[in-house]
C-alpha cells in the first residue's frame, strides 16, 4: 500500500464553453491554507474489519515556493480485531517557477519505518526533462521524462485546464512520495461549474469547481507487484475548487478504500 498525497494535477482536453473561458480569463491563485480530514472506510475488498484516520494537510506561500506537509494516520483493524496503526508524513518544497524540488518522505507501520524517501528534483526547463537526486534510501540519480510536471504545478495546471473546459489527459509526475522516480499520471474533470454549490467554508462557496479523478501508474511495472498491467498503482478522487481547496476526497489503496471528508479549514497568510 502507497500513501500519497493530494497536491496533484493535470492538464485536460476539450473544447471550452464561452463561460469556461471567461472564468480562465481571471484565475484564482493557489490558496495557502490548513485542511484536517476525517478519514472513514468506504469500501472493503481485503482482510480488513475496519479503519479509521485522520489527514492534515497544510500549504505555505514561501514567497519563492511553495512549502506543503501533509501527515496521514491510519488504524486498520484486521479480521481478528488487532489494530495495525500506519503513517505517513510528507514534506516538499516547490520553486514557483516548477523547475526545482526537495522531498521527503516516511512511512511506518507499528512505529517500524517501511519506506522512507528523500532528495531534490530538478528540471532543465518547464516542460523539459530532468533529474532526482535521491539520498535516502540510498544514493542514486534517477531521469525524469520530458513534460513531468512537480506537485503544486499540477494543482495549478488541473485549476487551469478545468477553467477551460478540458477533460482529459495523462503527464508524468513526480511528486517526492517514493523512489521510484516519475509515473505517469491520468485525470478527468467532470462537472466543472461557476461556483455557488454548497462549500465547507464561506470562503469556498463562491468559487468554481467539479470533480477530479487521478490515477498513477508505474512506468516500469516492478518484478514483485502482482497486479494486471496496465492497473493504476494508486487512484484519488475528490472535490476540488478553483483555488486548490479539497473535499470528499476518495482515497483508493486497491484492498480498499478511504473517504475523507473536510473537518478544518483556515486560509494562511505568505511567509515572505
Amino acid at each position: 500500500m502507497h500513501l500519497r498525497p493530494l497536491a496533484i494535477a493535470l492538464l485536460a482536453l476539450s473544447i471550452p464553453s464561452l463561460a469556461a473561458v471567461a472564468r480562465a480569463a481571471d484565475p484564482v491563485p493557489p490558496a495557502a491554507h490548513r485542511a484536517v480530514y476525517d478519514l472513514t472506510l468506504e469500501t472493503n475488498r481485503g482482510d480488513l474489519n475496519g479503519a479509521t484516520g485522520t489527514m492534515a494537510y497544510e500549504v505555505t506561500d514561501a514567497c519563492d515556493g511553495w512549502a506543503t506537509r501533509q501527515r496521514l494516520e491510519l488504524t486498520l483493524t484486521n479480521r481478528e480485531g488487532q489494530d495495525v496503526e500506519m503513517i505517513s508524513d510528507y514534506a516538499t518544497w516547490e520553486s514557483k517557477d516548477g523547475l526545482s524540488m526537495r522531498f521527503r518522505m516516511r512511512q511506518t507501520t507499528d512505529t517500524a519505518v517501511t519506506e522512507q524517501a528523500e532528495g531534490e528534483a530538478k528540471l532543465e526547463s518547464l516542460g523539459g526533462a530532468g533529474s532526482i537526486h535521491y539520498t535516502v534510501p540510498e544514493a542514486r540519480d534517477v531521469a525524469m521524462p520530458k513534460g513531468t510536471l512537480f506537485p503544486m504545478a499540477h494543482t495549478e495546471a488541473i485549476l487551469k485546464a478545468a477553467a477551460e473546459g478540458k477533460k482529459f489527459i495523462g503527464l508524468p509526475i513526480f511528486d517526492g512520495t517514493g523512489d521510484k522516480g516519475a509515473q505517469d499520471s491520468s485525470v478527468s474533470i467532470i462537472n466543472w461549474n461557476a461556483g455557488g454549490t454548497p462549500a465547507p467554508d464561506p470562503v469556498l462557496a463562491a468559487l468554481a469547481s467539479g470533480r477530479v479523478r487521478i490515477a498513477f501508474f508505474d512506468r516500469v511495472k516492478p518484478a514483485s507487484n502482482d497486479k494486471p498491467l496496465g492497473s493504476p498503482d494508486y487512484e484519488v478522487g475528490m472535490k476540488y475548487w478553483a483555488n486548490g481547496v479539497a473535499d470528499d476526497l476518495h482515497m483508493d489503496f486497491s484492498e480498499f478504500v478511504m473517504q475523507g471528508k473536510l473537518k478544518e479549514f483556515k486560509l494562511q497568510p505568505p511567509h515572505c
